[in-house]
């Protein structure tokens, strides 16, 4: 699959007055304030076939998650680490062949935040 091309899709410089406008924020900092009820018995994210995964080129999964939840394991197949997923749903659109099995956290898991 190809990368999408054109001027929409070009990083733009943000003006100074834009810069100026917005708040330090870190990514860090605001996971830190995420609680996370884990269901060890249920994973919500899974690789569906992971030989998909072994013909992929980019690995895309391995950067467009913001906490990381995709590895590459010794072995060289993609491990999910589903227990610290925030649940962006970056990954439903993020895996150019759709192999990423995603349904939100069963009743009481998954992650709770705390400013909404």
């Amino acid at each position: 699959m190809a990368m999408k091309q054109g001027d929409a899709f070009e990083a733009k410089a943000l003006s100074e007055e834009d810069k100026a406008s917005l708040p330090d924020v870190y990514v860090d900092d605001l996971l830190m304030t995420l609680k996370y009820f884990i269901d060890e018995e249920n994973a919500h994210l899974w690789i569906k076939e992971h030989e998909v995964c072994d013909r992929c080129e980019h690995k895309p999964c391995l950067t467009f998650c913001p906490v990381g939840v995709y590895t590459e394991g010794s072995d060289g197949k993609i491990q999910v680490a589903y227990q610290s997923c925030v649940e962006c749903g970056s990954c439903r659109v993020g895996c150019p062949y759709l192999n990423i099995g995603w349904e939100l956290p069963r009743g009481g898991f998954g992650v709770a935040y705390k400013f909404g």
